[in-house]
Parts: structure tokens; C-alpha cells; sequence
């Protein structure tokens, strides 16, 4: 695998969690539609699955290939930055629907 399509795999899921979790967030202040609620919310469960599953992948895999391990590493820690994002998402969404 190339350098570049690996940084590519952290940077597309960063961006695709990110844009989803804030088009529900919004979607939900600004319309008070409470199916972008339920929609952050299982975006929140399966986006933790999938970008845990996809983390650890990259980490095993820059285990395995010593070569590409700097650019496995990178990619894995882009996809921590949404961990404080989600927090907050998640502490703004609970408390607007109580």
C-alpha cells in the first residue's frame, strides 16, 4: 500500500465522522427533528466501532510492515482527534434534549 493511500484512509474517516456528527448535531438545533438525535446517537455507537476497528487496523498494520509503520502511526492518530469532538457533540446533544 502507498504512503499516500494510508494517510487517505485516516483523513477520509476523520472527515466523513466529523461531517456526519455535525449534520446531526445542527440538524437537530436547527430543526428540532428528533431523528437527527437518534441518527448522532448511532452514529455514535457504529462510528466508535468502525473508527476503533479501522484504528487498530492501522496500528497492526504498521506493526507488520515495518516500512510503512510512521505513515500507519499518523493515520491512526488523525482519527483520535474526533474522540474530544464526540465528547463534546455528546455532552451539547444530552443536554439540549433533556
Amino acid at each position: 500500500m502507498e504512503n499516500f493511500k494510508i494517510i487517505y484512509i485516516g483523513k477520509f474517516l476523520f472527515w466523513l465522522s466529523f461531517i456526519l456528527g455535525n449534520i446531526c448535531l445542527f440538524g437537530y438545533i436547527f430543526s428540532g427533528n428528533t431523528s437527527f438525535a437518534l441518527g448522532g446517537y448511532l452514529l455514535l455507537i457504529y462510528g466508535t466501532i468502525i473508527n476503533l476497528l479501522v484504528f487498530f487496523g492501522l496500528i497492526i498494520y504498521g506493526l507488520m510492515n515495518p516500512n510503512y509503520k510512521s505513515e500507519a502511526v499518523k493515520s491512526a492518530m488523525i482519527l483520535l482527534i474526533n474522540i474530544p469532538v464526540a465528547i463534546l457533540y455528546f455532552f451539547i446533544g444530552t443536554s439540549i434534549l433533556k
